[in-house]
C-alpha cells in the first residue's frame, strides 16, 4: 500500500473500529483508540514531506490501479505542489479535534470520534484523487459525517442547520456530476483528471463547464451569495464540527477551483475572472463589514471566514504567481487559524454555555492562560505580521496590486475590518474588568486544552515567522498550472 492509501485509509479504518464500541462505559476506550488512529493518520502523511521533490510539478506519490473497469474507473492517486499541504493539514487537524472533544462529549462517544476519523480519511482522498469518479465519490462523501454530526450533537436548531448544509453543497454537486460526465464522453471514456486537463474545448463548453464546477466549488467554499448556509452551520455544529469545517471542508471547493474549473476551462475562467474578483472583493469587504456587528461570536467568526476566503479565490483569478501562491498559503493558514478560533469559542462555551459577546468581559482577569492563546489566533485573524493569518493575504494584495492597483486596494480594506472586527471582539470578552459573577467564576485551562491550543499556536508563529517551507513546495506547480491556464485551448 502507497503513502497516500495509507492517509487515506488509516483514519478510516479506524473510525470503523471506533464504531464497533457500542456502549458509553467504554468512552474510555474510545478516545484512546480515536487518538491514537489520529496520532497514525498524522505520522503516516509525514514521511511525503521527506520525499517531496521540490523540483518537479508532474504528480508525486502516484498509485493506480482498476476500480470500475467497465466505465474506465480508476483508484489513481497523486500529489503536486498545489495539494500537498491539505493533506498534512488535515491530518493535524484532526489529532488538534480529537484532543478538544476529550472530555466535553460523554454520549455516543465512539460515533463521534469515528466520524471524524472518516471524514479526515475522505477529505484526503479528495486531494489526492486524480480519477474524477474517485473525486466526486470522495468529495460527496464527506457530506454524510459532517452531516450527522451537526444532526446528532449540535446545537437546538441542529437538524434545520444539517438540512441546509446537506441540500445547499448536494445541489451544487449535482452540476458537476454533469460536467464530470460530459468530460468522460468527450475524452472517449476516460475519467483521468489530467487527461481532461488537456482536453480542446469550444467556447460554449468550457463556459458551461465552468459554471457547472463553479455551482458546486463556490458553495463549498462559500462565495458570496451562496454563503448564507455557513454561519447558521457553525452556530449549531459541536466545537469540533466548526473547526473541521472552517479549517479543511471550505478548502475543498477552493481547491476544486484549481484541480477542475481552471485547468480544464482556462478560456472561460480568464473571460470570467472579472465575475470571480467582483464576487471574492464582495466577500471580502462586505461580509467583513456583516461580521463587523455580529453579537455571537460564532458567527462573527463564521463570516470572517467568508471574507478570508474571499482572499483566496481574488488569489486565484488574477492569474500571477503571488496571487495564486498567496491563495493556497491562505487556505493553509486559514485552516490554522479558524480551527483555533472556534476552538477558544469551544472552551468558553464548554464552561459559559453562552457564545453571546456580550454575556463576557473581563475574562483575562480569571483565564490569563487561555486569553494569550485566545488574542493570538485573534490577531492572526486579523492578519498581524509573524503570524500565518498576514503571509497569504499579504501576498494576495501584492498580486492583486501588480494586476491592477484598485482591485488590490479593495482587497487591503480587508486588513482594516479584520483588524475592527476582531479587536472588537478582543476588547469585549477577553480585557476590562469582570463583567459578572459567571465570569468571575471561570477556571483557567488546563493541561488538555493547553496542548490543543499550543500545538495550533505553534502552527500559526512557525508559518508566520518562517513560511518559506510552504512556498518552496508549491512554487515549481503553481508556476506550471499558471503556464497552463494562459494558453488558449480555442
Amino acid at each position: 500500500m502507497g503513502l497516500l492509501s495509507l492517509a487515506i485509509w488509516t483514519p478510516i479504518v479506524f473510525g470503523c473500529v471506533l464504531l464497533a464500541f457500542g456502549r458509553d462505559d467504554q468512552a474510555r476506550t474510545v478516545r484512546w483508540v480515536a487518538l491514537i488512529g489520529s496520532l497514525l493518520g498524522f505520522l503516516v502523511t509525514l514521511p511525503l514531506y521527506g520525499r517531496f521533490d521540490t523540483g518537479t510539478a508532474a504528480m508525486q506519490f502516484v498509485e493506480k490501479a482498476p476500480w470500475i473497469a467497465r466505465f474506465n474507473v480508476s483508484y489513481h492517486l497523486g500529489l503536486d505542489g498545489i495539494s500537498f499541504w491539505f493533506v498534512l493539514l488535515t491530518a493535524f487537524i484532526t489529532v488538534v479535534v480529537i484532543i478538544s472533544a476529550w472530555e466535553v462529549i460523554t454520549e455516543r462517544v465512539n460515533q463521534y470520534m469515528g466520524a471524524y476519523q472518516i471524514i479526515s480519511g475522505l477529505m484526503i482522498g479528495v486531494f489526492c484523487a486524480l480519477d474524477g469518479n474517485l473525486f466526486y465519490t470522495y468529495f460527496e462523501a464527506t457530506l454524510i459525517p459532517m452531516y450527522l454530526i451537526i444532526g446528532i450533537w449540535g446545537g437546538p436548531n441542529k437538524i434545520y442547520a444539517a438540512f441546509k448544509f446537506f441540500l445547499y453543497t448536494l445541489l451544487g454537486s449535482l452540476l458537476m456530476l454533469v460536467a464530470l460526465v460530459f468530460l468522460y464522453s468527450k475524452s472517449g471514456g476516460s475519467f483521468d483528471i489530467l487527461t481532461w486537463h488537456k482536453l480542446p474545448l469550444s467556447g460554449l463548453s468550457q463556459t458551461l463547464l465552468f459554471f457547472g464546477f463553479f455551482a458546486a466549488f463556490a458553495v463549498k467554499v462559500p462565495m458570496w451569495p451562496v454563503h448564507t448556509w455557513l454561519p447558521d452551520v457553525h452556530v449549531e455544529a459541536p466545537t469540533g464540527g466548526s473547526a473541521v469545517l472552517a479549517a479543511i471542508m471550505l478548502k475543498l471547493g477552493a481547491y476544486g477551483f484549481l484541480r477542475f474549473s481552471m485547468p480544464i476551462a482556462p478560456d472561460a475562467a480568464r473571460e470570467w475572472a472579472w465575475l470571480m474578483i467582483a464576487l471574492s472583493l464582495t466577500a471580502v469587504i462586505y461580509v467583513g463589514l456583516v461580521a463587523m456587528v455580529q453579537k455571537d461570536m460564532k458567527k462573527l467568526v463564521a463570516y470572517s471566514s467568508v471574507a478570508h476566503m474571499g482572499f483566496v479565490t481574488l488569489g486565484f483569478f488574477i492569474f500571477n504567481d503571488l496571487g495564486t501562491v498567496g491563495g493556497i498559503v491562505q487556505m493553509i493558514a486559514h485552516g490554522f487559524v479558524s480551527a483555533a478560533m472556534f476552538l477558544c469559542i469551544g472552551v468558553l462555551y464548554d464552561r459559559m454555555h453562552s457564545r453571546m459577546i456580550a454575556d463576557y468581559g473581563g475574562v483575562a482577569n480569571t483565564m490569563p492562560n487561555f486569553t494569550a492563546f485566545a488574542v493570538l489566533f485573534s490577531m492572526a485573524n486579523a492578519g498581524l505580521p509573524g503570524t500565518a493569518g498576514f503571509v497569504g493575504e499579504w501576498m494576495v494584495i501584492l498580486g492583486a496590486v501588480k494586476y491592477n492597483f484598485w482591485i488590490g486596494a479593495g482587497a487591503a480594506t480587508a486588513l482594516i475590518l479584520g483588524a475592527s472586527y476582531s479587536l472588537w471582539m478582543v476588547k469585549r470578552v477577553y480585557f476590562g474588568p469582570v463583567a459578572n459573577d459567571n465570569v468571575r467564576a471561570l477556571t483557567d485551562i488546563g493541561a488538555r486544552e493547553f496542548l490543543m491550543l499550543g500545538l495550533l499556536a505553534a502552527a500559526v508563529l512557525y508559518m508566520g515567522i518562517h513560511p518559506k517551507p510552504f512556498t518552496d513546495i508549491m512554487n515549481v506547480s503553481v508556476a506550471d498550472f499558471l503556464k497552463h491556464v494562459a494558453a488558449s485551448k480555442l
